[in-house]
């Protein structure tokens, strides 16, 4: 796993955002400079002083742009050079309390908008940024800012952002269809047609119909849309249905990503439960996906390893797992189709992996 946060002492009061840079070619005033590097950390100089950071070799940082606290000695990786993954949090604040969630929520917000809005500003050329949280749009306002004031300096970025759209109103539509929103594609929760299992599931009543609207509102707005499904024991048996929903009333989304459970967060305690082992049974699934290519849907499988889905659907099981959270399981290595395939997530059990995978 590549550490997104690392020990650091740093000369400036407050937290900034600066790029780490190994050498002075091409450099900005935001940019701190490598003056001495080692195995075990690294010295980089910049305009608000020293950065000493512990425990990273200086080349795996250069370029990245990272978030320094000197009151909590530390830095944090906010945008890394080589990645294709990279995700800015912007609150831990949210309004749902799904069963699953990855990221549990919490009650306090701190406020970073400026800071990462600094920090999309220096990201590399043509890069794709998602924003997550929590709900970042409960920050509506705070978070429309940062996109369209980032995409007006940088137009040649991307954005997208995980919500659920429960917070859009009529009021956004003019808005959210101005040209530079085509730069930004909306990641969006549904996990049943049925509005009861959907809110049972989100931990909120009222969800689904809320859902509804802030679906119509982006529609109207010609938004980018990706629907996002995580298969669970309480929604599996509801996938055909769902399917049915969206290539009926959702056809205007450019994907539906179904998605295999992570086993992290409030999954973690709650795992037996929870999880649907799709290699036991895959038939829900497949009709799901099959009712969606059917009538025009793109799906897609986010985390379900290759070999673990049967030949006919492996085209749709795409590399989802980013790279500093995903592992292999030993017999994965001699596997041909391992540069393709999403692996598993870094805290999946060693014991499931190992018994799900057979290598193509």
């Amino acid at each position: 796993m590549i550490p997104l946060m690392r020990p650091a002492l740093a000369d400036a009061e407050g937290p900034y955002v600066t790029r780490l840079r190994t050498s002075r070619i091409g450099t900005a005033s935001d940019d701190a400079i490598l003056i001495e590097g080692a195995d075990d950390g690294s010295v980089f100089s910049g305009r608000l002083g020293l950065v000493v950071i512990d425990g990273v070799r200086a080349e795996d940082l250069d370029g990245d742009i990272v978030l320094v606290d000197p009151r909590r000695g530390r830095v944090e990786r906010l945008l890394r050079v080589g990645s294709t993954t990279n995700t800015l949090l912007v609150t831990e604040r949210c309004d749902q309390l799904c069963v699953m969630c990855s990221q549990p929520p919490k009650k306090t917000h701190v406020d970073r908008f400026d800071l990462l809005e600094e920090a999309c500003r220096l990201a590399p050329d043509g890069m794709l940024i998602g924003i997550s949280g929590g709900e970042p749009t409960l920050y509506k306002e705070r978070l429309l800012t940062l996109i369209e004031r980032t995409l007006a300096a940088r137009p040649d970025l991307g954005f997208h952002v995980l919500t659920n759209a429960q917070h859009f109103e009529a009021s956004d539509v003019a808005r959210l269809g101005r040209s530079a929103y085509r730069r930004v594609s909306w990641g969006i929760p549904l996990y049943a047609s049925e509005a009861a299992l959907h809110d049972n599931i989100v931990g909120k009543e009222g969800a689904f119909a809320k859902l509804e609207e802030g679906l119509a509102h982006l529609a109207m707005a010609g938004a980018r849309v990706e629907l996002r499904t995580v298969v669970l024991s309480d929604n599996i048996d509801a996938f055909p249905a769902l399917a049915g929903y969206v290539a009926a009333r959702l056809r205007f989304v450019e994907a539906w990503s179904i998605m295999q459970l992570e086993h992290i967060g409030f999954a973690r305690n709650r795992w037996e439960q929870l999880f649907f082992d799709h290699v036991q049974r895959f038939g829900p699934i497949a009709e799901a996906l099959n009712r969606a290519l059917l009538h025009g849907v793109r799906a897609q499988l986010f985390n379900f390893p290759r070999c673990t889905v049967p030949a006919a659907y492996r085209r749709l099981a795409i590399a989802s797992i980013s790279d500093w959270k995903r592992k292999f399981a030993p017999a994965c290595l001699r596997c041909g189709e391992r540069s393709a395939c999403s692996g598993f997530f870094e805290w999946h059990p060693d014991e499931q992996a190992a018994l799900a995978v057979q290598p193509l």
